[in-house]
């Protein structure tokens, strides 16, 4: 298991378990490599304990935007199960069009495929701070995870905003995106409603969900979110 983070308010951590430490990192490891720990160029920093993010809320609620900003200040690595998929898409690969067709029909792409392509990520990079965006969007997602990553999260970000403010905002951002259209919108939210929130139940109670409230400038959301990582010392960058 990883370490747990217990919360007694969204903006204050307590003090953060040390038990079985080790054999947390050694799980982890081993879903990365055969070989001993070493931090080498362009792979994972297999000599510090990984520390993962998963950042939820529906389309829309700016995960995006304050993943942004973390990274800017924080130096996390930001992989977005959205981007993912999408870059998964464009290869026209066998993958790439069983996910086109899936997100169509705003249904969710299956856990295996999208856990490997985080993986692959993660594995790619030379940091052991991520932000994984919009992911876990189902129990199946999240359970997906534990088992082939060996880990679970950190922390866990709950973007909270109302369905017609998301809907507004998915709509007017026009970035030409395949599911960025009213109908594929509505069928995302129903699904987000029916799937993610009994993620987000179960983060909340396992003391390491932090909801934030979605609605402001992004600034003002921001300052619920800049508190929580700042407890923990990272570098600032």
């Amino acid at each position: 298991m990883w370490r747990r983070v217990a919360s007694v308010s969204h903006l204050t951590f307590a003090q953060k378990s040390i038990v079985n430490k080790d054999v947390c990192k050694l799980k982890f490891w081993e879903a990365f490599s055969t070989g001993i720990p070493r931090k080498e160029k362009g792979t994972f920093q297999r000599d510090k304990t990984p520390f993962i993010t998963f950042v939820l809320g529906g389309p829309g609620s700016g995960k995006g935007t304050q993943c942004m900003k973390i990274v800017e200040n924080f130096g996390f690595t930001h992989l977005s199960a959205g981007d993912i998929l999408r870059r998964e898409i464009a290869s026209n690969s066998a993958d790439g069009t069983m996910i086109l067709d899936t997100i169509k029909e705003g249904k969710i792409v299956p856990s295996e495929l999208t856990v490997k392509l985080i993986q692959k990520e993660m594995e790619s990079s030379d940091n052991y701070k991520f932000l994984i965006d919009g992911f876990p969007r189902s129990e199946d997602n999240r359970i997906a995870f534990e088992q082939i990553i060996g880990a679970e999260p950190d922390i866990v970000l709950f973007f909270d905003c109302p369905e017609d403010e998301m809907m507004k905002r998915v709509l007017n951002r026009n970035q030409g995106r395949v599911d960025d259209n009213i109908d594929t919108i509505k069928k995302r939210l129903k699904v987000f409603s029916a799937l993610n929130l009994p993620v987000v139940k179960y983060y909340l109670e396992r003391g390491k969900l932090y909801k934030i409230n979605a609605v402001g400038t992004v600034d003002e959301i921001y300052k619920q979110v800049y508190p929580l990582f700042a407890q923990f010392n990272f570098e600032q960058v």
